[in-house]
């Protein structure tokens, strides 16, 4: 079994993986500051000063205390920001990669065949021939 658990570890796929969640997570905080740091604030001053964080639906007024119990919109609008930014990056990113990938695909391969090797090829073309 351990060797199982070694052999799957050290596959390039979950190494691969392991990888991109980290820099994902990473990632993920980094649109999540631009969209609440950035974009957000230009946002509420587009929209006449409206911050989408105090958004709301109060449903039970907070009494004593017990806390309010509201249906935080604005913060969900946020979130789909959030997405579609992160969505957005990630197209950007696979596009670029993809066009790198055909750049080396269209490179030619230059093979280089042994000399002795070529002039074999030569005389079983030419047997053939004949």
């Amino acid at each position: 079994m351990i060797k199982e658990f070694k052999a799957f570890v050290l596959r390039g796929n979950v190494i691969d993986l392991a990888v991109g969640v980290i820099i994902g997570g990473a990632f993920g905080k980094i649109v999540s500051s631009l969209v609440s740091d950035v974009f957000m604030p230009v946002i509420a001053v587009l929209t006449g000063g409206v911050n989408f964080s105090d958004l709301k639906i109060v449903l039970v007024e907070a009494v004593g205390e017990s806390a309010e119990v509201a249906i935080l919109y604005g913060l969900f609008i946020e979130n789909v920001i959030d997405f579609l930014i992160i969505a957005l990056c990630i197209f950007v990113l696979i596009k670029l990669m993809s066009s790198f990938k055909k750049k080396e695909a269209e490179k030619p391969v230059i093979i280089k065949v042994d000399p002795v090797v070529e002039l074999l090829s030569e005389i079983r073309d030419e047997l053939k021939k004949r």
